[in-house]
Formats: structure tokens, C-alpha cells, sequence
């Protein structure tokens, strides 16, 4: 009995190793080296972009204290290549860095957050009496009560071209509504914070960001622009492109004053030092890091980034980017110490999904599979096509009906009727589209040139579809016409 108690623990003991060592070339063997994660995430990444009709993008991965990956795809119109040091407009992704400057400030005890922003600014004289309670706070969580119906964005017939020139807009405007109360995105928020990191520290906006945050992160290729025709004149930066019919077209972007919340561009390899500095705290005190990283009062929008938490992926942190002609998208896992940031040199579309680029290196980082979305460009815009084709041949084929129908005037008046009501419903989504837009955009105004680059297919499809509409109307009154006189007694008394 001694010995079997002595033999029987040795017995478990070599067992439970034995198991363990036959255990791990099967988990050496699911485990993927960076060579092969690379690789998947290459071939992901490029049958994306490819499905979606994406010219040109960068890819900026950050681990640990490292650089993961950095990578260019595709190639500026001259035939060079894009790379991980071509510069690329990170649009709003630069509400982050915004915030950061703001938050220095704090630090330093030159700011108090929940002081009202124009007690920085005693030349400012406010009509609306409620912009004396705006304070630095909520115009970083977006809930000052400016919106772009009062205090107009993108659709700014003359855009401003300085920050000086804002504070005029704040003297002038009437709130939406109260200061605090309500989450409303509005970029101008992030110029007036941007002229607020002006007034305090006495540099220029862009000069404080280089000397305060790109230098000291060793950004050396990022910088800051006023506005969008500085990046058109640009040449290292590759020309932007919207999507018409799945076919990339280059352009111009349209003028813009993005000084603040859109300005900053930036290259895949500096962006892996930015998404690093996240959870490798540099530039803040770990207190207002943790203010820096939390959600808003009202909604998950803090200060500069989307806060949000789960069991899976712990904290995170993201943010996406809009122009017209770029797009930029960028996701850190604070306890996973990941960053993915990925900018495109196509802008907003209606059936472009960014967001799956970054989940999906997430998915492959966290040696998970992914999949291209069917709900890609390539497939909504083939689906756009066919119904553009269905369009036309079924009108012309209607109207070819209808001078050949012999239905008699009373039922032709109602088909008139009937018809006269289908005329009006895409020429009045036509018309009523930016109001549309921003009520499913959350109080967004666009441009007309805007709405035309995001959606060119779907505008198309409307004023085809409108157009076929009115001549098929007008048809029907030409023919309705024809019968009614032809039902109309002669002078004999006989009808014709």
C-alpha cells in the first residue's frame, strides 16, 4: 500500500507530461508566425479593395510596442506606388489629435474643461446669450447645441480660410439647442477648439501640433492643413477618387475649411507611432488619458474618439475619416494594445463598407478567419446597372404600349391618374434628398456635390427614372387628349 501511494503520484505526474508534450506540435501548429499573418492579411486587404473598386489605400497595424505592419496598396495616377510613407489625409481620425492638444493644455492648467469656452476669448460677443454656457467639455463630446442647420458646414457657400475668421460664426449663431443636453456631430465644434489651442499656448494650430505632438511621437512625416485645396495642390499626395457605375474617378476635392477636425495628414508608418502612443501613455497624465479614452456623457463620443467596451475585445477606441475623395478608418484595442488604421484615396460611398477592412485585420490579428462582405461595391453597383438598363427598356417599352392601347376614356383617365402620382415620387425624392440625408445622418447638411460623389448610381437611377416618368405623363395627356376629342360629338350631332 506505501509503495503503490509513492509509485501512483510519479505514475500521474509522467502521465499529465506525456500528454503535454504530444499536445504541443498541434498547438505550435495553429499558432501563425507574423509571415503567415501578413500574408492573409495582404490577400484580404487587396481582394477588398478590389471588389470595392478601391484605387489606392495604406495599412498601418501596431502591437505591442512595435510597429507591426505597414504596407501601401495600389498606385498614384503617374503609375508610382503607393507605400507606408505616402501621405494621405486621415480626415477626422484628426479629432483625436485635436482633443490631445486641448487636453495638454488642461494638463498644464492653462484650460479648465468645464469652463465656458468664450470666457478664452473676452472680444466675442454672443446674440444667443446660451453660448456663455458652452463650455470646453461639451464642445469636445459634440453637445455645444451647434448643428449644422444653424451654423453651417459643408455647405458654407464661402468657406472660411483661417481659424481667426471663425469666431465670427459664434457671435452670430442662435443654438439648436441648449449647451449639454444633446449629442449632435458637428465639425466646427473641433475649429473652435482648434482656435482655442491658438489663443492659449500663442502658436499657430498647425505649428502646436507639430512642435507638441508629431515631434515628440516622432511623426516626422505628418502635418497639418487648413484647408481641402491645399491637399489638391499637393502632388505627393495621390488624387483622390469617387465611384461612379464601380469605376474609380478622379477629382478634385471640393473646398472645404477643415482646420481642426479634418486637417492633419499623415503616412501608414506614422500613424502605428500615433495608435501606439494610445495605450503607451506619453503625452498625458494617466488621469486625463482615462478622460481622453472615456465615452460622453450622451453618447459614446468623447473627446475626439467612439468609446466603447465589451468581453471580447475589451476597450476600444475608433474613429472613421470623411472627404469626398478619401476615407480613412481607425480602430485601437487598448488592452490588446492593437491599432489598425487604414486610409483610402476614395472617398464616401454608399456601397463601400470601410469599417470591414479594419474589423476583418482584427479577425486575422486575433488568428481568427474572415470574408468579404456580398454587400460589397462590385456587387450593389452591378445590381444598380441592371436597374438602370430595366429602367429604360421597360419605359420605352411602356410608352410603345400605351400609343398602341385602345382602352376607352374613362379608363384612361384613371391610368392617367395612376400615372401622374408614380411621376411624382422619384422626382420628389429628387428634390427632397438633402433634407432625407441628414435626417438618417443625425442633423448632417451636405452639399449637392457631396451627395453626388457618395451616391452617383443612386442619383442617377432618379433622375432616369424621372425623366422616363415625365415623358411617359406626357404621353399619356398627348393620347388622353387624342380620345377625348375623338369622344366629342362632330356637327352632324355624330360621334367620332
Amino acid at each position: 500500500m506505501t509503495i503503490a501511494r509513492k509509485i501512483l503520484p510519479i505514475f500521474l505526474i509522467c502521465s499529465l507530461l506525456t500528454l503535454f508534450i504530444s499536445a504541443l506540435p498541434s498547438a505550435a501548429a495553429d499558432i501563425k508566425s507574423k509571415t503567415e499573418i501578413v500574408t492573409e492579411i495582404d490577400e484580404f486587404v487587396k481582394k477588398n479593395m478590389a471588389v470595392n473598386h478601391i484605387s489606392g489605400a495604406s495599412l498601418s497595424i501596431a502591437y505591442g510596442e512595435d510597429a507591426f505592419y505597414t504596407q501601401g496598396y495600389g498606385a498614384y495616377s503617374n503609375g508610382e506606388k503607393i507605400t507606408a510613407t505616402t501621405p494621405l489625409p486621415i480626415a477626422s481620425l484628426s479629432k483625436s489629435m485635436t482633443a490631445l492638444a486641448v487636453l495638454q493644455l488642461v494638463d498644464k492648467g492653462l484650460i479648465d474643461l468645464d469652463a465656458p469656452f468664450i470666457s478664452y476669448f473676452p472680444d466675442i460677443t454672443a446674440a444667443d446669450d446660451r453660448i456663455d454656457r458652452i463650455t470646453v467639455r461639451y464642445m469636445l463630446n459634440q453637445t455645444s447645441g451647434l448643428n449644422d442647420k444653424v451654423n453651417p458646414d459643408m455647405t458654407k457657400s464661402d468657406q472660411f480660410q483661417s481659424l481667426q475668421e471663425i469666431k465670427k460664426s459664434l457671435e452670430l449663431v442662435v443654438l439648436a439647442n441648449d449647451p449639454g443636453e444633446t449629442y449632435r456631430y458637428h465639425n466646427p465644434n473641433y475649429q473652435f477648439l482648434a482656435l482655442l489651442v491658438e489663443q492659449v499656448s500663442g502658436q499657430r494650430f498647425s505649428e502646436y501640433l507639430h512642435d507638441r505632438i508629431f515631434e515628440p511621437l516622432g511623426m516626422n512625416d505628418t502635418y497639418s492643413v487648413s484647408t481641402t485645396q491645399q491637399i489638391n495642390e499637393n502632388s505627393m499626395i495621390p488624387q483622390g477618387h469617387y465611384l461612379l457605375l464601380g469605376k474609380p474617378i478622379s477629382t478634385a476635392e471640393p473646398s472645404w475649411f477643415i482646420d481642426g477636425p479634418a486637417g492633419v495628414i499623415s503616412t501608414a508608418e506614422d500613424m502605428a507611432k500615433w495608435m501606439r502612443a494610445q495605450y503607451i501613455s506619453r503625452l498625458l497624465s494617466p488621469s486625463l488619458m482615462e478622460q481622453y479614452h472615456a465615452p460622453g456623457q450622451h453618447s459614446s463620443y468623447g473627446m475626439g474618439w467612439l468609446a466603447s467596451s465589451d468581453n471580447v475585445w475589451g476597450r476600444t477606441i475608433s474613429h472613421s475619416g470623411i472627404l469626398w475623395s478619401y476615407k480613412a478608418e481607425e480602430t485601437v484595442y487598448l488592452e490588446k494594445k492593437l491599432g489598425i488604421t487604414m486610409m483610402f484615396d476614395t472617398g464616401l460611398n454608399a456601397f463601400v463598407d470601410y469599417s470591414t477592412f479594419t474589423r476583418g485585420i482584427a479577425q486575422i490579428m486575433d488568428e481568427g478567419k474572415t470574408e468579404i462582405s456580398i454587400m460589397n461595391n462590385r456587387n450593389m453597383e452591378a445590381i444598380m446597372i441592371l436597374l438602370l438598363m430595366s429602367t429604360i427598356f421597360w419605359k420605352g417599352f411602356s410608352i410603345y404600349r400605351l400609343k398602341k392601347s385602345k382602352k376607352r376614356l374613362i379608363a384612361f383617365r384613371r391610368k392617367l391618374i395612376f400615372t401622374s402620382v408614380l411621376t411624382l415620387i422619384p422626382v420628389l425624392v429628387l428634390l427632397f434628398l438633402p433634407p432625407i440625408l441628414s435626417f438618417i445622418g443625425g442633423g448632417r447638411v451636405l452639399p449637392w456635390i457631396g451627395i453626388w460623389m457618395m451616391m452617383p448610381s443612386f442619383l442617377l437611377l432618379l433622375v432616369i427614372l424621372s425623366l422616363a416618368n415625365i415623358v411617359s405623363f406626357i404621353c399619356h395627356c398627348r393620347i388622353y387628349n387624342a380620345k377625348k376629342v375623338r369622344a366629342l360629338p362632330d356637327e352632324s350631332g355624330s360621334f367620332r
